[in-house]
């Protein structure tokens, strides 16, 4: 009687890379085909109406559905959807090239790091509007105040392990996502890097800072994170825990 072999099963992607999308289909072709060879791109489509999901679907992207919309709510669903070891942020917009992320993960493989963000150097006159960037450097400033962490950028691109990242507990669902993930993983003591990435000129129009009101929203959005209490503190006032 021959014995029977079986093959092992394929292995899973090295990283998976979190791609908050709407309306994004001219940008995807773009973006999707800077992924690293043996990534995983997840697409958390945020309600788009142009056929951003169908095109990435096409283009072998895996594709998550939120229907809550909100750009925490999209990064979540996509790390919740994750299941490699380590972890990235793009926005899907064309504005940054998510193969600048490989020298990111092998910073938290080699344990150099814990969570490692891109400072966005813009490429281009009118590629990050004043707004913007003041809305940033105001933001960076009270991060400083309430952390000690002397970043100069709060940008999407970033890169960290799964486990560690769910296990902050992150609760904000719309713009101060970003935020509250530096903020706690400061709070638990991890080592946080940064680093200079070009900035693009983004594909369509912005969805957050492409307008004064936009980027109010998202500075009262991050400020209400500033607030919150650290780590211990909140474990303290919590139901059952020491007063």
């Amino acid at each position: 009687m021959k014995a029977v072999t079986t093959s092992p099963p394929p292995p899973g992607p090295s990283v998976d890379v979190v791609l908050p999308c709407l309306d994004e289909a001219e940008a995807l072709p773009w973006v999707l085909a800077r992924i690293p060879a043996g990534w995983r791109a997840i697409v958390v489509d945020n309600g788009s109406t142009d056929g951003s999901a169908e095109v990435a679907r096409a283009l072998g992207a895996t594709v998550v559905r939120e229907e809550r919309r909100g750009f925490g709510a999209a990064c979540h669903a996509g790390l919740l959807a994750a299941t490699a070891d380590l972890v990235c942020f793009c926005d899907c917009d064309a504005s940054l090239d998510p193969g600048l992320l490989v020298p990111f993960t092998e910073e938290v493989r080699t344990g150099a790091a814990d969570l490692v963000l891109g400072r966005r150097r813009p490429q281009g006159r009118g590629t990050w509007p004043a707004h913007a960037r003041a809305g940033n450097l105001a933001l960076s400033l009270l991060l400083r105040r309430r952390t000690g962490l002397t970043l100069r950028d709060l940008g999407p691109l970033r890169a960290a392990r799964r486990a560690p990242l769910l296990a902050l507990g992150l609760t904000d669902r719309r713009s101060g996502y970003p935020l509250q993930m530096v903020v706690r993983a400061a709070d638990a003591g991890w080592r946080i890097t940064e680093h200079d990435v070009p900035y693009l000129p983004r594909s369509g129009a912005s969805k957050v800072t492409g307008t004064w009101r936009g980027t109010w929203q998202a500075v009262r959005d991050m400020s209400r994170v500033l607030k919150e209490a650290p780590a211990a503190e909140r474990e303290r006032t919590a139901p059952g825990g020491t007063r």
